[in-house]
């Protein structure tokens, strides 16, 4: 699974920029993540893409618009840490250590992500956070698989080698805006 994370911020062209990864063939979600975004704001720009690609959508905030536009999941965060009352929609969550995937793992998340993997596209200075040998030790004791995605420097060409590592697929987020 190939998913794209949002920039935080808005930008002109934003919803037409997510329909061409979402319609190119080779980016199964979008998550949107604008942490500092108005309801109002983040309502326009759900409501500005077709109906049709709403079921790829994941939010990180305004979890109402999931329940509204019948979008795909929510994915929890600090600021948000537990979907609302009835959701039956996916949940995924970002882990930050093996410790942290290795409790989340016990809960009922369609998937996790792990990072940072490979040292950061978006953020300077932000590097690679988990050896191979550590990953690799994580993959054989069953708490890297397919649930788990690999975020944190990964582009369109690591797919297929986060997938050799183990992990069920990619979070993109700087190589997706360039």
């Amino acid at each position: 699974m190939t998913i794209v994370i949002t920039q935080p911020f808005f930008f002109e062209g934003e919803a037409e920029r997510i329909c061409q990864l979402l319609q190119r063939g080779d980016v199964d979600l979008i998550h949107i993540r604008k942490p500092d975004s108005s309801y109002e704001d983040m309502d326009r720009l759900i409501a500005s893409l077709p109906d049709r690609l709403h079921r790829r959508l994941v939010v990180h905030d305004h979890f109402q618009l999931a329940q509204k536009y019948s979008l795909r999941g929510l994915h929890l965060n600090r600021r948000h840490p537990l979907p609302p009352p009835g959701w039956q929609g996916q949940l995924s969550i970002s882990c930050h250590s093996i410790a942290e995937l290795e409790a989340c793992r016990r809960k009922p998340y369609d998937y996790m992500s792990l990072s940072p993997i490979f040292d950061s596209i978006s953020k300077q200075g932000y590097r690679a956070g988990f050896s191979e040998e550590v990953l690799s030790d994580a993959r054989l004791r069953g708490i890297i698989d397919r649930r788990v995605m690999a975020l944190g420097g990964v582009t369109f060409g690591k797919v297929s080698e986060v997938q050799r590592m183990g992990f069920g697929g990619a979070m993109i987020l700087g190589d997706a805006w360039r």
